[in-house]
């Protein structure tokens, strides 16, 4: 039975980091099941851009920094990677990334090697499923290391819903080629599928979620820090999803890349198939967790599609908070935004929502194009916060 580690970890104090991951750690198996003197650990974090850790985005420095030091006392070799979404003049931004994001710093100062994924090479790899590529390419380190160590954070997705740790793997395909599976797989069950077939091939070996402080609302950059207070450790990427969502209610079903994953043999997604572990015997409830605008419920055949359509967002940009750094126009998988007046085509549109996502200022909205339904989700919001207050009450 696949087991999900669950522990509190209030902030990101060293000694509590450390503390955690040990508890964490200890129902798994120890680190010896996984680390043996000599071997290559790859690290590989969670780096969406160049983003500070305060914003919540990227995997906090403090999680990498004490786990290089635990790969090192089991007499392990350390490299932390990664490579960056989007793209600035052209060129992917992983290098600034890695700097801002303190990962640059850390491995400095606790000897671990950087690696950027843009520059570190790549190796073809056959497709499992083949439908929509027949291969890919994976950053070579990946493929290298004794040992991959997923480091997702727990975040809200504007597109996906909800990102974790089977979706951070897509960071394993260096440089700009990420656009061109978002032109080829365009829909959220088909990105699914190459998600899923990226994680297949990625052999991870251990899962750890920095939860610590997530992020909720219009995520992977643009949301709101949210603290959380959890660090979750699994060899299964999938149930440690279906774990991390349950705390918001959610089931696997709720997220297509999820739900793609499970159909594909990722892991497990059913909880009551789950062993839970560390501090908890019970699943922790996250309340009043802000999910995104575009979050879609359940349903099937007409009504679901009519109720989509009503409340469907697009991607817009906002000229007063546009700095005109083209990140939005060179990222675009479709070419749809045009780069003198940021005017988005969309007829060309595939609404994979990466303007949104790698905006660096958060300058790209998303809208509702019925005005009916701007006005009903406010109300329906104050609504079920009238609910919840009233049954907390009782």
């Amino acid at each position: 039975m696949p087991e999900v580690s669950l522990v509190q970890c209030e902030s990101y104090d060293a000694e509590l980091i450390r503390q955690a991951l040990e508890r964490g750690i200890k129902p798994l198996g120890g680190w010896g099941k996984f680390l043996k003197p000599g071997q290559k650990v790859l690290l590989k974090v969670n780096l969406i851009g160049p983003v500070p850790p305060q914003q919540a985005a990227t995997t906090h420095p403090e999680l990498v920094r004490a786990l290089i030091r635990i790969c090192r006392e089991q007499g392990c070799e350390v490299w932390v990677g990664d490579s960056a979404g989007g793209a600035i003049a052209g060129m992917a931004p992983t290098a600034k990334a890695l700097k801002v994001a303190g990962f640059e710093t850390v491995a400095a100062e606790e000897g671990a090697k950087l690696i950027n994924f843009d520059q570190a090479g790549a190796r073809e790899v056959p497709s499992r499923t083949g439908r929509f590529v027949k291969s890919f390419f994976l950053a070579k380190p990946v493929l290298d290391a004794d040992v991959v160590i997923n480091l997702p954070k727990f975040k809200a997705h504007s597109a996906a819903i909800y990102t974790g740790a089977v979706k951070n793997v897509f960071g394993c395909i260096p440089g700009l080629r990420k656009a061109e599976y978002h032109r080829l797989a365009p829909g959220p069950e088909d990105f699914g599928e190459i998600i899923a077939d990226i994680h297949l091939a990625c052999g991870v070996k251990l899962n750890i979620m920095d939860a610590v402080i997530g992020m909720e609302g219009a995520g992977p950059t643009a949301g709101q820090a949210r603290q959380l207070g959890y660090l979750l450790l699994s060899q299964d990427a999938l149930a440690m999803d279906a774990v991390a969502i349950g705390m918001l209610g959610l089931k696997v079903q709720d997220v297509p890349i999820l739900a793609q994953a499970a159909r594909l043999g990722v892991g497990e997604a059913n909880l009551e198939k789950i062993r839970l572990s560390g501090d908890y015997e019970k699943l922790p409830q996250i309340t009043d967790f802000k999910l995104p605008a575009a979050r879609r419920r359940g349903g099937s055949g007409f009504v679901l599609k009519s109720i989509i359509k009503f409340f469907k967002v697009r991607p817009k940009i906002d000229p007063k908070r546009c700095k005109n750094c083209q990140t939005c126009v060179d990222s675009c998988p479709v070419k749809a935004i045009d780069s003198r007046t940021k005017l988005i085509d969309y007829t060309k549109c595939i609404e994979c929502l990466c303007c949104h996502e790698l905006c660096l200022h958060r300058a790209v909205d998303l809208r509702r194009d019925n005005p009916a339904a701007r006005l009903v989700l406010p109300l329906a919001a104050r609504a079920h916060r009238n609910k919840s207050a009233a049954v907390r009450q009782k």
